[in-house]
């Protein structure tokens, strides 16, 4: 037979008897539980949560002790010496500081090992005391692991902070758990100065060693009574004044994470070692083949669960992580000098981790320089990526086989090349990734994106899509650590007695879930319950609805509280209310597409009002609805809750970036509005939908 025809037609006979086997594959099975009555599935593989995959292992200390003697000689930690940093000034005047970058230097597992034992007992000769808290408030990188687990290695717990925290929660942060010891940064050692007065317990403060942070350091000597001491200190007074290891129990707490914070100051989730390890354990058995042959791209914030999750994960398969972040990922990121390369381009990983505003951003370059490229170029990718999409939709004349492989060799291996041109498994979370990013990023990048659903209070532990499935807009099937249960929201419409599948609010139980929120009882017993059969069950106020093949998609929030896509959160009735001060505004409601990073508004315009505006202004209309239609009518009324906004002191992402006017009022009689006036949202979005769509278009 012609060789051509076997290459072409084996793989696609292939790859069609595999997507058969995976449409009819079951992912999560329904579940007998305890608690509220609703609708449970579990992982398909393991008839009860996985805690631990390693025997004798409950804690990450004792789990990062185990790689770090099976993997002793391979490396671990890789970071990348600045060679030379340069502001440039553009045309416009603006400074930028561009950096260039050297190749990366690694530290094995056993080297890892011995720092993290030296820093663990400096910490102890420099006066920290077992009981008291340490935070971590620094940018992601290799100090940042090392001080974790030293911490870990004499049971402290740690708090940790988000590097661009505001200076009203970084306060808050610290002083509500008392912590005494800050380990920071260059950048966050001058925020922590400036707010020194209103810090009521903290004692020591150690700082990495970099460039430029000598000011810094000379700076809080004068004008604080802080025990200063850098990184390296620690690390030398532990390395000569070795002290033993008083290692954590499963039930301790590891970690108290303070979230970005919703609506007012951040609150502190408390993580158990056996909450994050349950988490740790669960994702060993999804993510394919994972082994020491892989290197994993680190530059999320390591404040984040999803990214603390995904290094413990890296080190317990002996895997090497690379440092980079952001603003250096690529050749062509903010902070890279032209002509050099990015973090992804020297390191050249194979597994990461990734938010969908990032994805969306590798998306957008990638069509923004094909686009301009424009003539064959376009044509010959528009083809490629088409013939390449209609393949994965389960079209048998779409690109498989040698024409695939065509198509990976003259025009996806250019995009691969931006992340370095191995990446075989990306994980997204965070926020919702958009089907259509979904499909690009698969198709260019040729790797399968495992989309999770996780929280803070679940240590990012939920739900996570398995690398065969290749379905859009679902974030999979119940992760081995946890059970997935919908309840009735009977107020919003959603029973898990829906047809043609159950709907509900979203409860995660397992041994992932966590303690509940530091020094808040109250809030705590609001979405934490725990069963009769001794399950903790976290509530999280998302709507969903389960597959026939036990995966989820999440449809909509309980609360009125929507994360856009670059990770903000927006309060819609708390903007609402801002903004309804306007003159012109009758009603409105704000509407905020989590695919999307700005929001949107309905207006019902205040007739009164907006009559006067266009008599002054000898605006000639036929009637109001034709009033309400006008752009100068639309762009008055937008002023004005622009104003409104400022008034309240509202973010710029928390302000409609468009608006439609609406003539009519919303009534009760008309079902927009309950008899108290308050708003119908599912019921307005439907009505509108049309609207809201071009509004985003």
């Amino acid at each position: 037979m012609n060789p051509y025809i076997v290459g072409i037609f084996v793989p696609l006979i292939a790859s069609l008897m595999f997507r058969k086997s995976n449409n009819g594959k079951k992912r999560g099975l329904p579940v007998d539980v305890g608690g509220e009555p609703g609708y449970a599935v579990r992982n398909y593989r393991f008839t009860s949560p996985v805690e631990s995959l390693w025997e004798g292992v409950t804690t990450l200390a004792e789990l990062f002790e185990q790689s770090c003697k099976c993997f002793a000689y391979r490396p671990l930690l890789g970071s990348r010496k600045l060679i030379t940093k340069a502001i440039e000034v553009s045309q416009d005047g603006r400074s930028f500081e561009k950096l260039h970058l050297g190749s990366y230097e690694w530290v094995s597992y056993g080297e890892a090992f011995r720092a993290v034992c030296s820093f663990a007992s400096g910490l102890v000769q420099l006066g920290h005391k077992k009981d008291e808290r340490i935070a971590i408030f620094a940018d992601t990188r290799a100090e940042w692991f090392i001080a974790l687990q030293g911490c870990f290695r004499q049971n402290i717990t740690v708090v940790t902070i988000y590097a661009s925290l505001g200076e009203d929660a970084l306060c808050h942060s610290l002083n509500e758990t008392e912590a005494s010891t800050v380990i920071c940064g260059h950048k966050e050692l001058k925020k922590l100065i400036d707010i020194s007065q209103q810090l009521d317990t903290v004692k020591r403060v150690i700082y990495i060693d970099e460039d430029g942070v000598s000011s810094e350091v000379s700076l809080a000597k004068k004008s604080t009574s802080w025990m200063i001491a850098s990184f390296g200190e620690v690390e030398t007074m532990g390395r000569e004044k070795p002290v033993d290891a008083v290692l954590p129990l499963a039930a301790d707490i590891a970690v108290i994470m303070y979230t970005s914070g919703s609506t007012g100051l951040p609150k502190g989730v408390m993580m158990t070692h056996r909450n994050v390890l349950a988490t740790v354990s669960a994702v060993m058995t999804i993510v394919p083949s994972i082994g020491t042959k892989d290197i994993y791209m680190a530059y999320l914030p390591l404040a984040h669960i999803l990214e603390l999750a995904a290094e413990n994960v890296m080190v317990a398969a002996g895997i090497a992580i690379g440092y980079g972040s952001p603003l250096t990922l690529t050749d062509t990121s903010n902070k890279i000098k032209k002509g050099t390369k990015g973090d992804a381009s020297v390191l050249r990983p194979t597994l990461m981790t990734a938010v969908p505003a990032i994805l969306d951003r590798v998306r957008d370059g990638v069509r923004k320089k094909v686009g301009a490229t424009g003539g064959l170029s376009k044509k010959l990718f528009d083809v490629a990526y088409g013939r390449r999409l209609a393949a994965i939709n389960g079209s048998w004349f779409g690109a498989w086989g040698l024409e695939k492989v065509l198509w990976d060799l003259l025009v996806f291996r250019k995009v691969r090349a931006v992340l370095g041109g191995h990446v075989r498994f990306l994980l997204s979370g965070g926020a919702p990734l958009s089907g259509d990013t979904q499909r690009f990023i698969n198709i260019c990048l040729g790797a399968p994106i495992g989309q999770g659903y996780g929280l803070t209070e679940t240590c990012a532990g939920g739900t996570f899509s398995e690398y065969d499935d290749t379905s859009v807009g679902r974030v999979g099937a119940p992760l081995p650590c946890s059970y997935i249960k919908l309840i009735d929201w009977a107020e919003g419409g959603y029973l898990v007695t829906d047809s043609p599948m159950p709907r509900g609010e979203i409860v995660i139980g397992g041994p992932n879930v966590t303690l509940g929120y530091f020094k808040n009882e109250e809030k705590t017993k609001e979405v934490y319950k725990v069963d009769e059969r001794g399950m903790r069950w976290f509530y999280t106020g998302d709507i969903g609805r389960f597959y026939p093949d036990g995966c989820l998609e999440i449809i909509d929030r309980k609360k009125d509280i929507v994360k856009l896509q670059h990770g903000e959160y927006v309060s819609l009735g708390k903007v609402e209310s801002a903004l309804i001060v306007s003159p012109y505004v009758d009603n409105i409601m704000l509407h905020a597409d989590p695919f999307h990073n700005f929001c949107v508004a309905l207006v019902v315009a205040a007739p009164h009002a907006l009559e006067e505006w266009a008599l002054k202004r000898e605006i000639s209309y036929s009637d109001f609805s034709d009033l309400c239609q006008k752009e100068e009518t639309v762009k008055e009324v937008h002023g004005s809750l622009i104003k409104a906004a400022k008034q309240a002191k509202l973010d710029k992402f928390e302000t409609p970036a468009k608006i439609k006017l609406l003539p009519e009022p919303w009534t009760p009689e008309s079902g927009l509005v309950t008899a108290a006036l308050k708003l119908k949202r599912e019921v307005i979005r439907k009505a509108f939908a049309d609207d809201l769509a071009n509004l985003y278009a």
